[in-house]
């Protein structure tokens, strides 16, 4: 059975994981709507936000994943991102298809993130008792 510093780190690295995924489809997506006219200046400034906060977020839990685990060199196997196509297609109803999966897609991974660092917040704060 795990202990709690190993199940912290678990958590951590999944959380990792989930964030470095979310690198590429985030750098493609601001580029992206950057470039479209159609886009309102408002909706760009918000995508650039997510793709910050996400990074530093990320950042955040290098230098945490430091401290748990002192040592361990970074080796995390994330997914791929296919989508990429879709933000690039000619036609308008076809982008917009790809601009709402990858939305929904980064919606459903920033709750789980969510999740797990609560989950890491009962365990070390309240030592697994929640």
């Amino acid at each position: 059975m795990f202990n709690v510093v190993d199940q912290s780190g678990t958590l951590l690295n999944m959380v990792r994981g989930l964030l470095r995924s979310w690198e590429d489809p985030l750098q493609h997506l601001t580029t992206t709507v950057r470039d479209m006219k159609e886009f309102p200046a408002d909706m760009i400034r918000r995508v650039q936000e997510i793709e910050y906060k996400t990074h530093q977020l990320r950042e955040g839990m290098e230098k945490i994943i430091k401290q748990v685990e002192p040592g361990v060199v970074n080796n995390d196997i994330f997914a791929a991102w296919s989508g990429l196509s879709s933000l690039q297609k000619g036609d308008k109803n076809s982008r917009l298809v790809g601009f709402y999966n990858l939305f929904h897609c980064l919606r459903r991974d920033t709750n789980k993130v969510d999740n797990y660092l609560k989950i890491l917040k009962c365990k070390v704060v309240h030592e697994g008792s929640c």
